[in-house]
């Protein structure tokens, strides 16, 4: 089609949840369909496919040129691990195109046991920055889906630093937002079980909250609470992306992919966005794309809660957040001017040229009261008179509500035309190149090349062919072959060019022309779904290295290790500085604020990062205790640029030690200061064993665990990590309030709060769920908004169970608490690593003891978190 023919195009890549999502994806004219089978996959509450009904789309897609992507883009455990590879085999050995992988273990060993399988990084691994791609490239990556928290601008940078790896960049363009960097998510986690990086996301950012603020104790805690109003009560829940206006602005960068959100979604929803997005793209490619108002409203009607350009194109706060409500707005059309009562009927006054048909669907709203909010189907036809349109309704609708379509048949009988007889337009047959010959004895042979897009000619010859008899009375013309030939009918294909070798003087049914042609496209389509197929012997090797796996890789009985059992502390002023180590914490991560000052703050707060850092690390000089600059867990180009900077100072006064949440600091960090320790925290997502091998190589001297890890999944990771060589230091977070977003949304900023220039105080903020329970919210420098659980992760009681297990070190966080917590809580924990290795038979009374300690000085109250029941997995 022109749109590979013009120049370069972004690929259109669409979702599918369900067999009927794909089809209509590929009949709407995506270049590329992600999907999802039964297990790994990030949408588990979605159809999904069966490996069979893969293996039936990837047929059905490349027979017309569209690619298939699988996504295995879930955190996995140890004891899956095996299982997961043998996944990776049988969708290599069927020609998916490439799989979406979150999980850095799984990506390494996908390199080793499958290296021909493409691999693309999943947007849960919250690539964000030019150091992050070359590290995925060194995974093996061949494109990354960055987070959809960058402006366009910063995409084009990072494309451009990049650009010598090789590696594709990928988008989102429309669909649904997380409201936290996808993940860095563990709301849905601590509240109810569920994991998003388990594909078990129960959306509780589209729930209801209240913002709060309070007075704090001498811990920290939260006293004489006082709500703050708010604009609405959906203070977590964003619009969503749509990005068909600034078409022709994406398909000038060098972006490889746009992506649709959607598998969740209705293969009536695939096929009206996907269409609307090719029609554009291909207007864009050309240079004609204008928006069109119809093609506006069908996006709207398909589904939105309401619409954003997103981070994109500068989109933040108001015009990012749907604060009033988290669901399907449909499309507004016009405000009720009054309510008949005896005619039961509404007269609504529209803002747009619109018909109405009985069996659409509408919805009432009054912009004062927006929560009572209600709809229905229509089922009588609606008039058009002087005042409007006027339509019978089943209640009392208030004159000023806002009337909103959410369903039309018009649009549904459209989307039907699409997904069972796509438009020419949207019609991506494959092109191929054919000859005919007829020979002096009369045998007409048909070969050819197929030329699918973005894969090597393949090419296509008949072992038999059609004998013709010589013509008696009037001979079959030339060009009558040929329009017969060319035809191609319902097949996949259309014919670019026609070689014909033929003299005029034969004669042929048309009936066995066509059979001949038939036959002739019933081989390309075998021929064109072979050419994706690995070779059987790529196959079997895979098979072999993959039964070499799971030979070696087995979990052995291993001794506690030897090494010093550690308290590490996370705190944020140079006084909890002072009182850990105090404590006696033998690792201090300081976290001081004003790194990420944005460039319309002032620049001495990040020389305040440095001055604090230098004064910390004397502090733990003086105390024998080893200081680490713990950096954000969102490091953005402008970040890594000031990391780059400031490190060879830091280092020269002593900092020998720093901590990431992400590889690209981490890069930039070895790149800059080869010497510095390196540690890693939660934004890593440390889930197996293969995990802490594949981060050992950068190389990290000590990684954190996974919060969402039960305790036997923790003992099964340390056995897989002993049985082959010591490796790095492993850690398990013990306590504190667990931070379950981190966010590019200032929470602050619904209110006047952040107007007062108060969000940087001593007082508390948090926000409540509808059952009561009080979440710790922080914003930083940056304006980047931090939500904790609501209770105290306290694990003291299991000091013991993990010094036998293994573990190294204990990670408190004490971050956003006094200078006192954080030297009560290291003076406890320092007991409790006492009564482990006295192996007291008194010792579980005692844990019990420091454990109702610990729960009169915590924020929230205190859980064991997922250490004793784990995820739920159903």
């Amino acid at each position: 089609m022109l749109h590979h023919q013009l120049k370069k195009i972004p690929e259109l890549l669409a979702p599918a949840g369900s067999p009927a999502a794909f089809l209509a994806a590929v009949n709407a004219g995506a270049d590329a369909v992600y999907l999802s089978g039964k297990q790994f996959g990030a949408r588990k509450f979605a159809p999904n496919f069966s490996e069979k009904e893969i293996e039936e789309a990837v047929v059905y897609a490349h027979t017309r040129g569209v690619k298939v992507y699988v996504t295995v883009n879930t955190l996995i455990h140890d004891r899956e691990l095996a299982d997961v590879l043998e996944y990776l085999v049988r969708l290599y050995a069927v020609g998916v195109d490439a799989v979406l992988v979150q999980d850095t273990g799984v990506a390494a060993l996908a390199h080793e046991i499958v290296p021909d399988l493409v691999l693309h990084a999943s947007t849960q691994l919250t690539i964000h920055n030019a150091e992050g791609v070359r590290w995925a490239q060194s995974l093996g990556f061949s494109r990354v889906v960055l987070a959809r928290e960058l402006p366009l601008s910063e995409v084009e940078s990072i494309a451009q630093e990049t650009a010598d790896t090789g590696v594709g960049l990928e988008i989102f363009a429309h669909g649904a937002l997380c409201y936290s960097y996808s993940g860095q998510c563990l709301l849905s986690s601590v509240i109810g079980g569920r994991s998003g990086n388990r594909g078990m996301c129960a959306q509780p950012c589209r729930k209801k909250y209240s913002l709060f603020t309070a007075e704090i104790d001498r811990y920290s805690r939260p006293f004489d609470l006082q709500d703050v109003p708010v604009p609405g009560p959906y203070l977590l829940s964003p619009k969503d992306l749509c990005t068909y206006q600034d078409i022709s602005r994406l398909v000038s960068t060098p972006i490889v992919s746009l992506k649709i959100e959607g598998r969740m979604k209705s293969a009536e929803y695939v096929s009206i966005v996907v269409s609307t997005y090719r029609r554009a793209l291909d207007a864009a490619v050309r240079g004609v794309f204008v928006p069109e108002e119809t093609s506006t409203r069908d996006l709207f009607l398909a589904f939105n809660r309401g619409f954003t350009r997103g981070h994109l194109f500068g989109n933040s706060k108001g015009k990012l957040m749907g604060r009033d409500r988290s669901d399907n707005r449909g499309l507004f059309i016009g405000t009720v001017s009054r309510y008949d009562r005896k005619k039961e009927t509404v007269t609504i006054c529209p803002n747009l040229p619109i018909e109405i048909q009985p069996g659409d669907g509408l919805l009432f709203s009054h912009p004062e009261n927006p929560e009572a909010a209600w709809g229905f189907s229509l089922n009588t036809r609606p008039s058009v008179t002087l005042g409007g349109i006027e339509l019978v309704v089943p209640r009392k609708v208030d004159a000023g509500s806002l009337a909103f379509l959410t369903a039309s048949v018009d649009l549904a009988s459209r989307s039907r035309q699409i997904i069972r007889h796509p438009d020419p337009d949207l019609r991506r047959p494959v092109p191929v190149d054919m000859v005919a010959r007829v020979t002096p004895e009369g045998l007409l042979t048909l070969s050819g090349t197929i030329n699918p897009p973005c894969k090597e000619p393949v090419a296509v010859k008949m072992n038999d062919g059609l004998q013709i008899e010589p013509a008696r009375t009037s001979p079959l013309r030339k060009e009558q072959l040929s329009a017969q030939l060319e035809k191609t009918g319902e097949t996949p294909f259309r014919i670019t060019s026609l070689t014909l070798d033929y003299n005029d003087t034969f004669f042929a049914p048309v009936r066995e022309i066509n059979g001949l042609r038939r036959a002739f496209f019933t081989l390309a389509e075998k021929k064109l779904v072979a050419a994706y197929l690995p070779l059987p012997d790529k196959v079997i090797a895979a098979k072999e290295r993959l039964n070499k796996y799971r030979t070696c890789h087995h979990h052995q009985t291993v001794e506690p290790s030897r090494r010093a059992f550690k308290i590490i502390l996370y705190v944020d002023t140079l006084e909890s500085v002072e009182a850990g180590a105090c404590a006696g914490a033998e690792v201090i991560c300081f976290e001081p604020p004003g790194l990420s000052v944005p460039k319309n703050k002032q620049d001495p707060a990040k020389a305040c990062v440095e001055e604090a850092i230098r004064t910390a690390v004397k502090i733990c000089k003086n105390h024998n205790t080893l200081l680490v600059w713990k950096l954000p867990r969102i490091t953005r180009q402008i970040e890594i640029a000031e990391i780059r900077l400031t490190l060879p100072r830091l280092y020269s006064a002593g900092l020998r030690a720093c901590m990431v949440e992400n590889p690209g600091p981490a890069l930039a960090i070895i790149d800059t200061v080869p010497e510095i320790a390196l540690s890693g925290s939660f934004g890593l997502n440390v889930f197996n064993g293969a995990t802490v091998r594949t981060l050992e190589r950068l190389p990290f001297e000590m990684l954190l665990l996974s919060p969402e890890l039960s305790a036997g999944e923790i003992g099964l990771l340390v056995r897989s990590v002993r049985s082959r060589e010591p490796g790095p230091e492993l850690a398990v977070f013990v306590q504190g309030n667990l931070e379950v977003m981190v966010t590019e949304d200032c929470l602050l900023s619904v209110s006047d709060i952040c107007k007062n220039g108060s969000c940087g105080g001593s007082r508390f903020y948090g926000i409540r769920d509808e059952t009561g329970h009080l979440l710790p919210v922080r914003t930083d420098t940056a304006c980047r908004g931090h939500i904790f659980n609501a209770a105290e992760t306290c694990l003291v009681d299991a000091v013991p169970a993990f010094m036998k297990m293994g573990i190294d070190d204990l990670i408190i966080d004490a971050r956003g608490r006094t200078p006192a917590y954080a030297e009560e809580i290291v003076s406890i924990y320092r007991e409790a690593i006492t009564l482990a290795t006295q192996e007291s038979s008194s010792s579980d009374g005692q844990c019990i003891l420091l454990r109702d300690r610990i729960k009169e000085i915590a924020l929230g109250g205190i859980t064991s978190g997922h250490y004793n029941r784990g995820l739920k997995e159903k």
